[in-house]
């Protein structure tokens, strides 16, 4: 790629071997947009051919969830037309714009008004992929705004969209972009499906290596483990720290993310004029926000620091191991607890303290090499999940910064 400094309709950065200026077009000079017919609901059928609506357009299949008969396509198709392999699809109605371009050899039709097409397949202008990129510049973005009719449910419609404005370069140019594109939308694809699938995993895991229904044996153990879980009271195993310090790290509890330091959030810390009431957090602790531990803003400290006095902060004994604890003290079962030997009344005023926290019977490992175990997979698995979560903003941020420096 070479890095380009002219103004006009070049844009930022380009690959090598193209420098001439692009054209700004319409739409409908550079292929033909056609719309569909409303297909009535009494047609609709459970299988057959695929029939796709403006909510179908985020799914990579385009199967959708409605068919209609052959017979009843081939009618309509004679009558409207109908989209074929390699056109482009966008929405006119719902999420407006969002495009995707149509993989079938199969036959597929869409709904009139709500979905309209590009007929890349018979264009030699414009290259499919690259209109896929382009619809979501913001230059386009601005456009279809500005074309779309209606007041709170906006529609754009079949000659608005005719006559959209596009910048293009030439068609190997176009070809060159959009497979650049492709190729960066696939890479976020991959890892939105590793992370969703380590969600997934996760999300079972907690639900099987944790016994449920006053069992005191998890679905899923470790090989080397059969005795049965203990039951215990929290306040056998935790005591109240009162510990008091102003000039450590703010550490802060959420229901998304745990406890982490406060510097690393995007919202401003103010903890007014003295941190002198501030609770100590020793690596290890337990630390709950006393009105949200019904919604799980609970977590084992990784850090020392400091936390507002609104925090409760548990030091654990011999027996706990904290990583464990940071598990089992969100399980659903618990949190229902919480919420039930809370004070107050209203969701909003509840309070759990520390001795009704105390008061709370959990099941747990007798054996703190059962509970590392544990506690060590469920941190591996998080490491994983934190990893693709970056590599999936990295990628996002790549494709909004080459899209702005892409195009004109």
């Amino acid at each position: 790629m070479a890095e380009q400094h002219e103004k006009a309709l070049v844009p930022q950065i380009r690959f090598t071997g193209f420098t001439d200026p692009w054209e700004q077009r319409k739409l409908g000079e550079l292929t033909e947009i056609k719309d569909s017919a409303r297909i009535p609901n009494r047609l609709w059928r459970e299988a057959g051919v695929p029939y796709i609506r403006a909510s179908d357009i985020s799914q990579e299949d385009l199967r959708g969830a409605l068919f209609i008969d052959e017979e009843d396509y081939a009618a309509y198709k004679a009558a409207t037309g109908a989209p074929e392999k390699g056109d482009v699809l966008f929405n006119g109605g719902g999420e407006i714009g969002k495009a995707i371009i149509n993989g079938n050899s199969s036959p597929i039709y869409v709904q009139g008004g709500a979905v309209l097409y590009a007929r890349i397949a018979h264009s030699s202008l414009l290259d499919a992929r690259y209109l896929v990129a382009a619809f979501v510049t913001q230059n386009v973005v601005n456009a279809i705004g500005v074309l779309s009719a209606g007041g709170t449910m906006k529609h754009f419609t079949l000659q608005p969209a005719k006559n959209l404005p596009i910048e293009v370069p030439s068609i190997a140019e176009q070809r060159r972009i959009g497979a650049f594109f492709d190729r960066l939308d696939s890479l976020i694809t991959l890892h939105q499906r590793k992370y969703d699938k380590l969600c997934v995993l996760k999300k079972s895991m907690l639900d099987k290596m944790f016994p449920k229904g006053g069992s005191l044996y998890p679905e899923i153990r470790f090989a080397g483990f059969t005795d049965p879980w203990e039951q215990r009271k929290l306040g056998e195993l935790f005591e109240e720290s009162d510990e008091r310090a102003s000039d450590r790290e703010i550490l802060s509890v959420s229901v998304a993310n745990g406890i982490y330091p406060a510097s690393e959030s995007d919202r401003e810390t103010n903890p007014g004029a003295s941190l002198a009431n501030y609770k100590v957090v020793h690596s290890g602790d337990v630390v709950y926000n006393s009105m949200r531990m019904w919604q799980g803003a609970v977590d084992a400290s990784r850090y020392d620091g400091i936390v507002s006095p609104a925090y409760v902060v548990a030091k654990p004994n011999s027996e706990v191991y904290a990583r464990f604890f940071a598990r089992l003290l969100r399980q659903p079962m618990l949190l229902k607890q919480y919420q039930q030997v809370s004070q107050g009344n209203s969701k909003d005023t509840q309070v759990l303290k520390f001795d009704d926290f105390a008061s709370i019977e959990i099941s747990m490992p007798a054996s703190e090499n059962e509970q590392r175990q544990i506690g060590a997979f469920f941190d591996r698995l998080d490491s994983l999940i934190t990893l693709h979560q970056r590599k999936l903003e990295l990628l996002r941020n790549i494709k909004k910064s080459m899209l702005d420096k892409m195009f004109v």
